[in-house]
């Protein structure tokens, strides 16, 4: 099955493996991390968070990760974020959660960010837009696929911007 988030990838020659697992497979990155035999940091998060401007971003994390808000705030540079509704998600990508592909549905100027931590994994798995189907790409290939700015989202004790 070939997916949009491949012919996208394709397009920019980013080499990446295609996976799929059952359907049926009870949604979260757990789950699939435990299908690919991998540790759920490697299954990569794809969150979309709603600014009180309308502007909706995309956060990537590690399937054991969490957002520090307070880092959140500093990086989406507001105060007021939470994360998108079904239908905000459904329209600002095209997808329904679940699989959402961190790459190939941004206009220009859509603000993506990938936690820091997730640079140091070797390779990682996304979404690939179809429930059952996963893309491993290297984080700097995650990265340039997405446009995604690196930050620190979620280490209290780190600066949010990288030296």
């Amino acid at each position: 099955m070939n997916l949009l988030a491949h012919d996208y990838l394709e397009r920019l020659g980013i080499p990446f493996e295609r996976g799929s697992f059952l359907p049926d497979t009870e949604k979260g990155a757990a789950n699939v991390a435990v299908c690919f035999g991998m540790r759920s940091r490697q299954m990569v998060k794809t969150l979309i968070f709603e600014i009180d401007s309308g502007e909706c971003i995309l956060v990537m994390v590690g399937g054991d990760q969490n957002v520090v808000s307070g880092h959140l705030k500093k990086v989406a540079g507001s105060r007021n974020i939470q994360l998108a509704s079904t239908e905000a998600v459904k329209q600002t990508t095209g997808y329904v959660i679940g699989s959402i592909p961190p790459f190939s549905w941004q206009a220009e100027g859509f603000r993506s960010f990938l936690e820091i931590s997730l640079m140091d994994e070797d390779i990682l798995g996304v979404g690939a837009g179809v429930w059952g189907h996963e893309i491993f790409l290297t984080p700097s290939n995650l990265m340039a696929a997405s446009r995604a700015q690196v930050v620190n989202l979620t280490d209290r004790d780190r600066p949010v911007f990288p030296e």
